[in-house]
């Protein structure tokens, strides 16, 4: 079922959330390869990856309206991980209140449509949103339809 729900002030809180900001100057990257190494990181530090992939994207503007992008993969882990190596970044909590939030079920190319509609919502309804958002990609099947959780921070 293709199915595009909203909620307007959602909570986002992670436990534990592994994090790895994705060098997109690097080419070649494969994401499946660097989910594979961080949870291989996670597990040889006594820990296990718990929830889904979460994947955070934002875009920086500059004063020459260049925009960068930023892209880190997150993924929690089942306890704090004390010492953590570079490139990876460990928190105890990553708490993001008052989103908007869409839970997208459909084809993972139509996943965009999901970004689109918050958009759309909060230009009509004159909200102001950030330039950023989580993905957490809750489930997939084998016919490339997902069901993704989408939330984009109220400025």
């Amino acid at each position: 079922m293709n199915k595009i729900d909203i909620s307007y002030n959602k909570k986002l809180k992670l436990m534990n959330p592994f994090i790895l900001q994705v060098n997109l100057e690097e080419e070649n990257q494969n994401l499946d390869v660097l989910v594979q190494q961080m949870e291989s990181a996670i597990r040889a530090k006594g820990a296990q990856p718990i929830g889904p992939l979460i994947q955070y994207t934002e875009v920086i503007v500059g004063e020459d309206g260049e925009g960068e992008i930023v892209l880190k993969l997150i993924r929690q882990s089942d306890k704090y991980i004390n010492h953590v190596e570079s490139p990876y970044k460990m928190e105890s909590v990553l708490e993001v209140s008052g989103c908007m939030y869409a839970r997208f079920q459909g084809p993972e190319e139509k996943l965009t449509l999901a970004y689109h509609k918050l958009n759309v919502i909060a230009f009509e309804e004159e909200i102001a949103l950030k330039n950023s958002n989580y993905t957490i990609f809750v489930d997939g099947d084998d016919e490339g339809n997902i069901t993704a959780d989408v939330f984009i921070e109220k400025a």
